[in-house]
């Protein structure tokens, strides 16, 4: 049995013994614990989940699109990833210039209503298409403001100039890698306002020693389910994609989460997963290239990787 998965799995069924009954933002209701740590050897194999199928290929579109600065959902979309399409399409139907049919709380009235689900998703395809085909609509409706990638690349300091921090972060690893300062944060309280989803992964930190780099994230907000498998892949990838340009091997993970919770409507979820016995981890393939901020999706496989299926479950807004 894989140790790094079996950190997940204990983290799923100590909320579930553990868990405090908490009322939440998106009005659906979690059980929460607050503090916990796993802890992921990238030398055992690459951390995606076997005890369901998680797609790959979405991580891999999502840290390039964080990667490359970008905040616009086009780049997304373009890579067949909608997993940030809620968000924008809020702040469409929340405009003057939204006419269509009334899409107030759109993510629970679609799964209790049949008929306000297919006019719902009627509407999202007629949103995602004008943001593939329309520059302007793109502009106004794609952007969702200062997120992960402005956060990582663009960072606005007081006079008025950008700060590239992961750039910064990667030449302090090559030419001072004992430093204790290898950080990125995402959290800038002036921004949190614009930003469509406050950064749920605010900072992370890099460390060598022997010849290995890891990575520590402090996540203010876990969604156990749907988001912590995302992270702990996207992370270990971006640990990977780093280590590989400084010439160093990838070493540990760190995952420390804050409000670590099960939304309500996943619980008979993860108990299902809790049934299912995990498999052989995968191994990460990379091309080589100078550069992190020159890799492309086509440049990321990942071999072996034969899990359970798939297990679905609604998203949180």
């Amino acid at each position: 049995m894989s140790k790094s998965e079996q950190a997940y799995l204990d983290l799923c069924k100590r909320v579930l013994e553990e868990g405090n009954n908490r009322d939440d933002r998106t009005k659906t209701g979690t059980l929460s614990v607050f503090g916990h740590q796993m802890r992921f050897n990238l030398a055992d194999g690459f951390p995606l989940l076997t005890t369901k199928k998680v797609p790959f290929r979405l991580i891999v579109s999502e840290l390039l699109w964080f990667i490359k600065g970008d905040t616009n959902i086009r780049y997304l979309l373009e890579n067949n990833n909608h997993i940030w399409n809620e968000w924008a399409f809020e702040k469409w139907i929340e405009s003057e210039d939204y006419k269509g049919p009334d899409m107030t709380d759109f993510g629970h009235r679609s799964l209790k209503d049949a008929d306000f689900k297919e006019q719902y998703e009627e509407q999202m395809k007629l949103f995602t298409d004008k943001i593939l085909t329309d520059n302007q609509f793109a502009e106004g409706f794609g952007d969702l403001g200062s997120v992960y990638g402005s956060q990582w690349r663009s960072w606005n300091t007081t006079k008025g100039e950008t700060i590239d921090q992961l750039k910064e972060v990667i030449t302090s690893i090559k030419e001072n890698p004992y430093s204790r300062r290898h950080i990125v944060t995402a959290w800038n309280p002036e921004d949190v306002p614009t930003m469509a989803l406050p950064p749920c992964h605010t900072m992370f930190q890099f460390y060598v020693s022997d010849g290995k780099l890891s990575c520590q994230l402090y996540q203010r907000s876990g969604d156990i389910f749907l988001g912590v498998p995302f992270n702990i892949a996207s992370y270990s990838l971006l640990t990977c994609l780093i280590a590989k340009e400084c010439n160093l091997a990838p070493g540990e993970f760190v995952h420390t989460i804050g409000d670590a919770h099960i939304y309500a409507n996943h619980i008979d979820q993860v108990k299902t997963q809790l049934t299912r016995n995990p498999k052989a981890l995968p191994a990460l393939k990379l091309k080589d290239f100078d550069s992190i901020f020159d890799v492309n999706v086509e440049d990321i496989e990942i071999e072996n990787y034969e899990p359970h299926p798939a297990i679905k479950a609604p998203i949180a807004v």
